[in-house]
């Protein structure tokens, strides 16, 4: 197959991927109500963890890591290691999670289809960033803004791992860790403004013992 067509049948594969409505899925699987039923109305695991409860809701946020990490992966493979067409299927597998084929261009915020992406890509990434994430929901209660800095924190991570290893990541790869949670940050834009005007929906950590219900961000 010819290489260009083998890059674009790729980014478009990723796409799909991406817009696959995993968390809606889920809940018809489970017989539970549909995600975009309450709170914000996206697709993602907080809405799921609310509407489906903790084994539900783990099995989304397990399907939107591999809707992101697949198709970067099969970048990698097909391409022998191609940072550019890496990078580009993992944009087209975030914009796909957020603005969905399947569901009028709805969809989730993208954040667990980036992370996916980010496994394949530099997962030492990720495990830097991750306490990050963690510890402002935990100390502010807010999804949105763990969501928001955590994603901010790849950059910083990602410059890190590249100056230890001496320069040894690729330019695209960098450029993925601005343009990633750039995406997330705009899909966050209604959450953004929430924050600043201090009527944003806090996250009710009794979910997490397996308890439906509560509010969220």
């Amino acid at each position: 197959m010819d290489a260009t067509i083998l890059r674009v049948l790729l980014v478009i594969s990723a796409y799909l991927s991406g817009s696959i409505p995993v968390g809606v899925i889920v809940a018809r699987l489970s017989g539970g109500p549909d995600p975009r039923s309450i709170g914000s109305g996206r697709t993602g695991g907080t809405n799921a963890l609310r509407a489906l409860g903790r084994r539900w809701a783990a099995l989304v946020v397990a399907g939107d890591l591999a809707k992101g990490a697949i198709p970067v992966l099969a970048a990698r493979l097909l391409t022998d290691g191609d940072p550019g067409i890496e990078v580009l299927t993992a944009f087209a597998a975030v914009v796909g999670s957020s603005r969905s084929a399947f569901l009028r261009f709805g969809g989730g915020r993208g954040v667990g289809t980036g992370v996916g992406t980010m496994l394949v890509i530099q997962p030492i990434a990720v495990v830097i960033a991750a306490p990050v994430f963690f510890l402002a929901i935990v100390i502010t209660r807010y999804v949105s803004l763990g969501s928001l800095l955590g994603s901010a924190a790849i950059l910083p991570a990602m410059l890190l791992i590249w100056a230890v290893a001496s320069g040894a990541v690729p330019p695209a790869y960098l450029a993925w860790a601005v343009v990633g949670p750039a995406l997330i940050w705009l899909a966050h834009a209604d959450n953004i403004n929430r924050l600043l005007h201090g009527t944003e929906r806090k996250f009710d950590l009794g979910l997490l013992g397996g308890r439906r219900g509560g509010g969220a961000a």
